[in-house]
């Protein structure tokens, strides 16, 4: 794998959900292996119709969604996105979430693995009606500092 290899899979990776829509789904094939494995605090999807199948719930639970990949760093054998994501969620509300993934490539510099990163905890399951109040008082008990 040649560093222009990865630099230009990865770029296209992270232009792909920078432009992530209906519309743009059709591009996974060329950036992926066959047997692509993606996750998140939601999902683990393995092979390229299950990363679509994930990619589109998400696209159906979202409104106003944005991608913003801030940072990418290189590594041996990974590279790492950070990244902002932006939608108003079904259930949920307006969400404004940082975060990291970890990104496996091929030799060929396309995608293999694409493991996110980000609290959940927070920017979800405190936000659910049911879940929510008794999770802060948890975290009020387990913490140093009372939260902002």
């Amino acid at each position: 794998m040649t560093d222009d290899s990865r630099q230009h899979g990865l770029d296209a990776w992270a232009d792909f959900f920078e432009t992530l829509s209906l519309e743009t789904l059709d591009r996974l094939p060329a950036l992926t292996v066959p047997e692509v494995r993606f996750r998140d605090p939601f999902n683990d999807a393995h092979g390229r119709d299950a990363v679509r199948a994930a990619l589109l719930h998400t696209l159906n639970g979202c409104r106003d969604l944005r991608f913003t990949v801030t940072h990418r760093l290189f590594a041996p054998d990974l590279a790492i996105l950070r990244w902002r994501f932006g939608a108003t969620v079904t259930g949920i509300g307006r969400m404004d979430v940082i975060g990291t993934s970890e990104v496996r490539q091929a030799p060929d510099g396309r995608v293999a693995e694409h493991i996110d990163h980000w609290d959940s905890g927070e920017h979800v399951y405190l936000r659910l009606p049911l879940l929510g109040a008794p999770l802060r008082l948890i975290r009020r008990r387990l913490g140093a500092a009372p939260p902002d």
